[in-house]
C-alpha cells in the first residue's frame, strides 16, 4: 500500500513540476534538449511530448536502450567523471530532475564515508563541478532537487529528521530500514537548502515547489 501511495504521490509531483516548467521557460519545439540523468526518457517525453531533438544521458545502459527504442531519443552513456562529453553551449536547454543530490562522488566509495565533514566536503565538491558543467553545456536549464527540510525525506520516505542525523547514524538507520522498508536507497545523496542551491547556480533563479504550504523541492532555472 505504501509503495503505491508513494508512486502516485511522486507522479503527481512530477506532473506539477512539468507544468510549471513549460509555463516558466520557453522551449521551442526545435530546441536541442539535454535530459541529464534522464533514465528511460519517460519523464522528459511526458513534459515535452512534441520535442524531437532530445538527447538522454545516464549511467544506465539498460535505461538508455529503452529511451532509444521506445522514444527514438539520442542517448549518451555517462561515466562518473567531472566533465560532460559536450562542447560549450552545445544545447539550448538542459533538464535535470532529482539528480544533483546524488552527484556526490564514486558510489562505492562515498557510501562508506562516515565522517560528517568529509562527506560534506566530498559531496559538495562533486556537486559544484556538476553544476558548473550544466551551466557550461546549455544556454538555459532546469535543475530540480528535493528540499532538505521537507517533513518526509524523499529517498527513504522516513521522517525528515534523518537528514540531520550524524552521518554514521544516518547510514546505520538506512541500512536497517533497507531490510524491510518498501523504499530502499543507498546513502549517496546530499540535499540542499535554497541558499546552497543558489550558490551552485549563481545566475539562476531559485523557485520553491510547495506542498501543503511547505517547501517540497527546489528548482534552479536559467531561462
Amino acid at each position: 500500500m505504501l509503495d503505491r501511495l508513494q508512486a502516485r504521490f511522486s507522479a503527481a509531483a512530477r506532473r506539477r513540476r512539468g507544468d510549471f516548467l513549460v509555463q516558466t521557460v520557453d522551449i521551442p519545439r526545435g530546441a536541442s534538449v539535454l535530459d541529464l540523468g534522464g533514465g528511460t526518457g519517460r519523464h522528459i517525453r511526458e513534459i515535452l511530448p512534441e520535442h524531437k531533438n532530445i538527447t538522454v544521458c545516464d549511467i544506465s545502459a539498460t535505461d538508455l536502450a529503452v529511451a532509444r527504442q521506445r522514444y527514438g531519443f539520442k542517448t549518451v552513456l555517462l561515466e562518473e567523471t567531472a566533465r560532460l562529453p559536450f562542447s560549450d553551449q552545445e544545447f539550448d536547454f538542459c533538464f535535470c530532475s532529482s539528480v544533483i543530490e546524488h552527484v556526490t562522488g564514486p558510489k562505492q566509495q562515498v557510501v562508506k564515508i562516515t565522517d560528517d565533514q568529509q562527506f560534506h566536503d566530498v559531496a559538495r565538491a562533486h556537486q559544484l563541478r556538476f553544476a558548473n558543467e550544466v551551466s557550461r553545456v546549455a544556454r538555459s536549464f532546469y535543475v530540480q532537487t528535493p528540499y532538505r527540510y521537507f517533513p518526509i525525506e524523499s529517498h527513504t520516505w522516513l521522517p525528515g529528521l534523518i537528514v540531520v542525523l550524524p552521518r554514521r547514524s544516518q547510514i546505520a538507520v538506512i541500512d536497517l530500514f533497507n531490510r524491510f522498508w518498501f523504499k530502499k536507497t543507498a546513502p549517496d545523496w546530499y540535499l540542499f537548502d535554497g541558499d546552497e542551491l543558489q550558490q551552485m547556480f549563481p545566475d539562476a533563479r531559485i523557485y520553491r515547489e510547495r506542498y501543503l504550504g511547505l517547501t517540497k523541492s527546489l528548482m534552479a532555472i536559467r531561462a
